[in-house]
């Protein structure tokens, strides 16, 4: 099944350089029209040029593809909407959203500066937050969308002296599950993706030969499935230097502990099992933490 996008709008955000560029580039390939955002700031998020989207935009259009450069900040909603809104003067629609602007303010939490840790959240998670907000009418109007969240392993599984990014990262997911589940009346269909690529945001993090093997290049292809028009929903892919894998947040089986005064010292003599992977599942919902609960308890006390 080739994977097809003519007639197809795209925004991607922080698509002047690395992954957004490569994301950028593999869409308008494939046939759609792109508005490539990129501040133009530097990794922390200081400064600003169109320069490095506009000649994004120019890469595109030499291969005989559409796109327009937009140097809007994704932390202000007004320059977002208004961006939206060129993109809908300009083409009419917007079937795809990719959030991926970013920037590193990196230390260990006990040396950083609050200001640092906010503004890392204010780019990561209110910056896509703006941009859904604001496709999303237009995406309910056309019954169609599909929104990618750029998540990070640091926001799934941790990482020293990055407490900022991976709050803000981790974050992107729980927003990615609910608008899925919001969206999907709408085919508005909602995906994250956690990239491993060497990029300006990782030089001087890895060593040569590893930064080498994680070309930009290699997270494209999960970009395109999620975006696609038979994308899936509530996903989250990890890739990087040719691999993917699927991440998920899981429930375990767990166990009853009772509601009595020793339930706190039975925890704590039962957590191993409480922990055990053995059997564990991945809710769909919310409601499917309560509901396992619930049916569990009355299973134990045997309630009809």
């Amino acid at each position: 099944m080739k994977l097809d996008f003519k007639g197809r709008v795209a925004i991607v955000t922080g698509a002047g350089g690395g992954v957004g560029r490569q994301h950028a580039l593999a869409l308008a390939q494939r046939g759609a029209k792109v508005v490539v955002n990129d501040l133009g700031g530097a990794r922390d998020g200081s400064g600003g040029s169109l320069s490095a989207a506009q000649s994004v935009v120019e890469e595109i259009r030499a291969a005989g593809g559409e796109a327009f450069a937009n140097g809007a900040s994704v932390t202000d909603f007004e320059a977002v909407l208004a961006m939206v809104q060129q993109t809908m003067d300009t083409w009419g629609r917007i079937d795809i959203l990719v959030n991926n602007a970013g920037i590193l303010r990196d230390k260990t939490f006990a040396k950083m500066d609050l200001a640092d840790f906010r503004l890392v959240v204010d780019v990561h998670l209110m910056g896509a937050v703006h941009c859904c907000k604001a496709v999303w009418p237009h995406m309910t109007a056309q019954k169609y969308g599909r929104i990618l969240m750029t998540t990070s392993s640091t926001g799934l599984s941790g990482n020293f002296g990055q407490t900022n990014y991976g709050a803000a990262k981790l974050a992107l997911v729980g927003l990615m599950q609910t608008l899925s589940i919001e969206g999907s009346k709408y085919d508005i269909r909602v995906n994250a993706l956690a990239p491993t690529a060497a990029t300006r945001m990782t030089e001087g993090l890895m060593p040569e030969a590893v930064l080498a093997a994680l070309k930009p290049e290699a997270v494209v292809p999960a970009m395109l499935v999620l975006v696609a028009q038979d994308a899936p929903t509530r996903t989250t892919l990890c890739a990087g230097a040719g691999h993917v894998e699927a991440a998920h947040i899981t429930l375990t089986q767990g166990a009853w502990i009772g509601l009595d005064a020793q339930s706190p010292e039975r925890l704590a003599d039962q957590l191993q099992q409480v922990c055990d992977r053995t059997g564990e599942m991945v809710p769909h919902s919310g409601s499917d933490q309560g509901s396992h609960e619930v049916a569990k308890a009355t299973a134990h006390l045997g309630v009809a």
